[in-house]
């Protein structure tokens, strides 16, 4: 519980109102230099919870958690985005915790790892997908809050006249990874 002005909000609340998100206890993170910028990892119970752009939106702050001592799964992310973003790799095997967000976010983010490489879809066509298919803004809401980015595949999704939207990491970003996969 976070105590927010005269209100208690639990972790459900505080997504649902876009406050910074709350990271697993024991949250470690560490920086990782890619191509494309700066990205935080952080890393809980053997799993990654967190990869973001260091300068891209809804970065949470990490300055309550440690650096990362667990540089045996830090370096596998490092390996695997540099080979994907190589375009070496197709797909990533790491442990991901995507379990942090409310029903509907995890639910999306869940559909967004069955996306396959090298092919894009709506927030329609997503929001069919997680069974709410009148539901298409909460959805984009849903993806732009993605926790894993690149790992997640937020990127993959364009809006419905074929046209790249919202990106956490920047549209520049979005064009390039959309490069990789042989999209654009």
């Amino acid at each position: 519980m976070v105590i927010l002005g005269n209100a208690c909000l639990d972790a459900t609340s505080i997504r649902r109102y876009h406050l910074p998100m709350i990271l697993p206890a024991h949250t470690q993170h560490a920086s990782i230099p890619t191509p494309l910028g700066a990205m935080m990892v952080a890393i809980a119970n053997q799993r990654v919870v967190g990869l973001w752009f260091a300068d891209g939106a809804h970065l949470p702050s990490l300055e309550a958690c440690p650096q990362a001592s667990n540089t045996g799964l830090i370096e596998r992310v490092q390996t695997q985005l540099a080979e994907y973003l190589a375009g070496q790799r197709k797909s990533f095997n790491l442990p991901v915790q995507l379990d942090t967000g409310t029903p509907l976010q995890t639910a999306v983010w869940q559909a967004l790892t069955t996306l396959p490489y090298g092919q894009t879809c709506s927030y329609g066509e997503l929001a069919t997908r997680v069974g709410r298919p009148r539901a298409a803004r909460a959805v984009a809401a849903a993806v732009a809050r993605n926790p894993i980015n690149i790992v997640v595949p937020c990127h993959r999704v364009i809006g419905a006249d074929g046209e790249l939207t919202g990106y956490a990491g920047g549209l520049a970003r979005k064009r390039a990874l959309l490069t990789i996969e042989g999209v654009l």
